[in-house]
């Protein structure tokens, strides 16, 4: 089992949170290549988080890491289908699932 560091994204992430949320999930990749970003209680995603996401792509990418993301609700799945961000990202339904892979 690989290690992977769960960091929780709660609530909204828009313009107001994305910059809080995007130092909180580069710091954890400056030491955890591999990380799931647990969306479980997140309710919303703005174009600022998808930017978040896609950001925190490209850098665990360049370590050679990862971004998985668990528990995504299916307006947001939604969205990021749409958007073609879905791509990027392995999902899961929960924090076991992620972590067994």
């Amino acid at each position: 089992m690989k290690e992977i560091k769960i960091h929780e994204v709660g609530g909204v992430l828009d313009t107001s949170t994305s910059g809080k949320e995007q130092k909180d999930i580069l710091d954890l990749l400056e030491s955890h290549p591999h990380i799931g970003l647990d969306l479980s209680r997140c309710t919303y995603v703005s174009s600022a988080g998808l930017r978040v996401m896609l950001y925190a792509y490209k850098v665990a990418s360049g370590k050679g890491g990862r971004v998985d993301l668990i528990g995504v609700s299916e307006e947001i799945r939604e969205v990021m289908d749409m958007t073609g961000f879905s791509k990027f990202f392995k999902m899961y339904g929960t924090i076991g699932e992620c972590m067994d892979q």
